[in-house]
């Protein structure tokens, strides 16, 4: 997923296209990485989105 979100921005960038919310969709997806979710499909946002465990 974020290699094609890498591709996505860098195509953005050069034609000056605002992609916000693809940066952030990448950012979360970076975040599920250093999560240990390297390989968790798309609903793995979810785990990035609930509070760690106590």
């Amino acid at each position: 997923m974020r290699k094609d979100l890498g591709l996505v921005l860098e195509e953005g960038a050069q034609i000056g296209a605002n992609l916000e919310l693809t940066k952030l969709i990448d950012a979360y997806y970076a975040d599920v990485q250093a999560m240990g979710g390297r390989r968790w499909d798309t609903s793995s946002l979810i785990a990035r989105l609930e509070p760690p465990a106590k």
